[in-house]
């Protein structure tokens, strides 16, 4: 398949999305959704774009992508305002 790395960072930001809001308790599917998109795309920028350690045609982008994605997660949870 031509496109497996990028059906496969999508589908992977999906799970970490669904994951953190699993654990977290909480029922913001849509907000967790966003911030892991946002943040795999900000992994697949800084390691395609940015720092060129790799390429589209590389499964590099993909982990760095996965990685971009659990850091803004983890960041949206430790700076998120408690009600």
């Amino acid at each position: 398949m031509e496109y497996a790395d990028i059906i496969v960072a999508v589908v992977g930001a999906l799970a970490l999305a669904w994951i953190a809001d699993q654990l977290t308790g909480r029922r913001g599917l849509f907000a967790t959704l966003l911030v892991s998109g946002v943040g795999g795309l900000c992994g697949w920028f800084l390691a395609v774009r940015v720092f060129a350690v790799g390429t589209m045609d590389d499964w590099i982008w993909v982990g760095a992508a996965m990685a971009g994605s659990a850091l803004a997660l983890f960041g949206f949870f430790l700076f998120r305002n408690k009600r």
